[in-house]
């Protein structure tokens, strides 16, 4: 009857709150890798069992430090009786909070995003937490009353210490609980953006491929803008939810144009996509094996992104690829416009010819493969009104696209900011414009992902790429092994790789041998889940 006497209850409460609260602190980190995947439980499955994962280390490291405290404070103070186990609780109080300091002096390379989803998130795991932490409490409580021991009275709280050891299940029971909210919500969201964008003259362009995407929908967006107002799909948001979110926060009644980059990791994706938002004019910006790790097989990859071609829309397609979807219906239009191409570390220069009709242009943007991408859109651009000295005067006045190959002058210093995800052949690129400055050359990689079987021998491939160079600074655990074999069996000096295990640590080392006038490329930055 003690056990569920009033105050016994209250005591289980209290406790329970805050217990959960503290513990619920030391989740932040976790969650924001779950963030990083996508909220996919199976992407956040693999990251948890990555043999490299130091998170489990930690995690075990709180739960000993917990059980250790725990034990010794309610032993110190047995003489206290049955408020011994309560004061033990100190124990956990501290090292939860020293936990949550230090996992905070670790940044995530992608860093939290507080969006109304994550909010809720946190308010299910808390939620959850306290239910759990209560339940334990309550039958500890219950085997100390039923068992009788003293020696169990005053450790029974000793036991919560396992609860660490829990986070990677608790994390990802609390995101299916929320999921039962968020899965009809955004539903609910996407059908409200599909019958608004379809009760709208607005003109959409859809762009998709594997590589190439944000970049062509920052530098169409760029050249249309001279002549149309232009909504695109924020930053690299290129899902169904990232489309509704840009029809249903915007009035479409202010624009013209919208210009909508759309992703793919699974075939029936960009089906998916088309449905919500059904191109007027369709763009495929390139085909090369990124997320191959998904989509299994290159024909797969081409299937899915020939998808935005099954509506039967004016399509303009790369070069490199137009013969691969050949097959598919409507007019298709090969983005061979440019010629003459100069491309140095000062930008590039060229020939543009559209409607017959061939003009000078220029642009700052860095690399062969940044006019590819000019090319592709400047057809699109023609395809859409604009003609073609609008398009040459537009294409001069592009700036550098945020962490893809963006070129920033610091102390005498130039820096390469490719860090978005990158992969084969827009890393060729980077290397290649890397090659075109003067000065020392400096290239930090954690390597390529999302390669499937060819990772191995995409990033051997890639460490003999980067031989000649004269530093190179392999990041982390992920895939550097590949990398730095391929350097060095194809004749890469061993005292210029050096290999450190955070970004972080790379900028540490960078510090001491970067000289006025030398070169850094940042070739790739993965996010934590990798």
């Amino acid at each position: 009857m003690f056990f569920i006497s009033v105050p016994k209850t209250i005591e289980c409460v209290l406790l329970a709150v805050v217990f959960a609260l503290l513990y619920s602190g030391c989740f932040f980190r976790t969650l924001g890798v779950l963030q990083s995947s996508g909220y996919s439980g199976a992407r956040f499955f693999k990251w948890s069992l990555k043999k490299s994962n130091r998170a489990y280390g930690r995690q075990l490291l709180l739960t000993l430090l917990c059980a250790l405290s725990c034990a010794v404070i309610s032993l110190c103070f047995s003489f206290a009786g049955e408020w011994a186990a309560i004061i033990g609780f100190a124990g956990f109080v501290i090292f939860f909070i020293v936990y949550i300091w230090a996992d905070n002096k670790v940044a995530l390379k992608v860093p939290v995003s507080f969006t109304p989803r994550f909010k809720r998130l946190i308010a299910v795991l808390v939620l959850l937490n306290a239910i759990l932490s209560y339940l334990a409490i309550c039958l500890l409580n219950f085997a100390d009353a039923v068992w009788g021991n003293l020696v169990f009275n005053h450790l029974r709280y000793c036991a919560l210490a396992i609860f660490p050891l829990l986070m990677f299940p608790v994390t990802m029971l609390a995101n299916l609980i929320d999921k039962i909210y968020e899965i009809p919500r955004n539903k609910s969201f996407v059908r409200k953006a599909r019958k608004k964008l379809s009760s709208s003259d607005i003109k959409v362009v859809g762009i998709t491929g594997s590589y190439g995407k944000t970049s062509c929908k920052n530098i169409l967006k760029s050249i249309l803008s001279e002549k149309y107002r232009v909504l695109s799909t924020p930053a690299s948001h290129n899902t169904p939810l990232g489309l509704a979110l840009a029809i249903n926060n915007n009035d479409l009644n202010n624009f013209d144009v919208f210009v909508a980059e759309m992703g793919a990791r699974h075939v029936g994706d960009i089906a998916e996509l088309c449905e919500i938002c059904p191109p007027n004019l369709a763009v495929i910006t390139g085909i090369c094996p990124q997320h191959l790790e998904s989509f299994k097989t290159l024909e797969n990859i081409v299937k899915a992104k020939g998808e935005i071609l099954n509506g039967g829309a004016e399509a303009v397609i790369a070069p490199e690829c137009f013969e691969l979807f050949k097959g598919y219906s409507g007019v298709k239009h090969c983005a061979d416009c440019v010629s003459d191409v100069v491309s140095d570390c000062n930008g590039s220069r060229f020939l543009l010819t559209l409607g017959g009709k061939t003009v000078p242009a220029e642009t700052k943007l860095l690399g062969k493969h940044a006019v590819e991408n000019i090319a592709i859109s400047a057809l699109a651009a023609y395809n859409l009104g604009m003609d073609v000295e609008e398009i040459a005067s537009a294409i001069s006045k592009v700036e550098y696209i945020e962490h893809r190959l963006q070129l920033i002058k610091s102390g005498g210093v130039n820096i390469l900011d490719d860090g978005y995800n990158s992969n084969v052949k827009g890393a060729s690129a980077a290397l290649e414009v890397l090659r075109s400055f003067g000065g020392g050359k400096i290239v930090v990689t954690p390597g390529l992902v999302e390669l499937g079987v060819l990772e191995e021998s995409e990033n051997a491939r890639l460490g003999a790429q980067l031989v000649g160079l004269d530093r190179v600074i392999l990041v982390g655990e992920t895939l550097i092994t590949p990398v730095k074999e391929g350097y060095l069996e194809n004749g890469g000096d061993p005292e210029k790789l050096k290999i450190v295990p955070t970004l972080a640590a790379a900028q540490e080392e960078l510090k001491t041998i970067l000289k006025d006038g030398d070169t850094v490329l940042f070739l790739n930055d993965l996010p934590d889940i990798y």
